[in-house]
């Protein structure tokens, strides 16, 4: 079992390649990458998504790589022509509007105006950097999973625990349903005979009163059901991807619940009842962390 919340660091270093990526992931719904690399590599970018995918199935994930390449490499100094030209057409210009001022312009004076002369620099990731990369990114991604199961192992520990809490508390609402009926027939007797007084109580009326109390605030098949779903949810956490079952099975707690808590008519069985919900909901939440 994996959260979906962690953090993985990997570094490579190839010849004069230094590559750094730090992935960290929060819980979300989906599975959402986010990639803040450098422009050289830019064209990696699906590369990097794709390679996320074969480890991750849900979260968002936020992936930031930073890169140095310190190898000796030839530099091209590229001129833009049209910049140049159009330095030198204004400095004319200037002159011809103040001709008292010295005409300074220079070979080398241009050369230094902004844009004029651009380095070429690497612009598409070569061998030794993607290696670098898929190196880096492998680590990254093998300490984050390393974390992530870490903690997801802690949410099954807290969840299962509490789920031996719900099996204890549905015990105790079975228990004291077998009695809820008994006590209505002894309460509504006891009415019946105060409000009529010395007229004798016409059984049958009150067998008929009781037997259709029962029929509407019988819960068997709801408790039947959360007993089947204590059993799937244990089953379930011995899998490694989780979220998506679990997330449906914790609605299905809730519905069970909710009948049990609208059919009752016994103070014991609802309180029971909305203790049920309080663990359904804290388990909720920690599923809402699983991916």
């Amino acid at each position: 079992m994996y959260s979906m919340t962690g953090f993985g660091r990997g570094e490579c270093k190839e010849g004069g390649v230094e590559l750094t990526v730090e992935i960290k992931t929060v819980n979300n719904r989906y599975l959402d990458v986010t990639v803040k690399s450098p422009r050289v590599l830019s064209a990696q970018e699906e590369n990097i998504r794709a390679l996320i995918r074969q480890k991750l199935t849900r979260g968002h994930a936020d992936v930031f790589i930073s890169f140095t390449d310190k190898r000796e490499r030839e530099k091209e100094l590229r001129l833009d022509e049209s910049a140049a030209k159009a330095y030198v057409a204004a400095a004319r210009k200037i002159k011809t509007l103040f001709p008292d001022i010295a005409d300074d312009i220079t070979v080398s004076g241009v050369l230094r105006f902004p844009d004029v002369v651009k380095t070429d620099d690497v612009s598409v990731a070569d061998d030794e950097i993607i290696s670098a990369l898929n190196g880096a990114l492998s680590a990254a991604l093998e300490k984050l999973n390393s974390m992530r199961l870490v903690e997801g192992e802690k949410l099954k520990k807290d969840m299962l625990s509490r789920m031996d809490t719900i099996e204890k508390l549905v015990s105790s609402v079975e228990k004291r349903a077998g009695a809820v009926t008994e006590n209505y027939r002894v309460k509504l007797e006891a009415r019946m005979k105060k409000v009529l007084e010395n007229v004798e109580v016409d059984e049958g009326r009150l067998l008929t009163e009781v037997a259709l109390f029962a029929d509407k605030s019988n819960i068997d098949e709801e408790l039947t059901r959360l007993h089947s779903h204590i059993s799937q949810f244990r089953d379930i956490c011995k899998e490694p991807l989780v979220g998506r079952k679990l997330d449906f099975l914790v609605q299905e707690f809730n519905r069970e619940t909710n009948t049990i808590c609208s059919k009752s008519n016994d103070l014991e069985v609802t309180r029971l009842g909305l203790a049920l919900k309080n663990e359904i909901e804290k388990i909720r939440e920690q599923v809402q962390n699983i991916e």
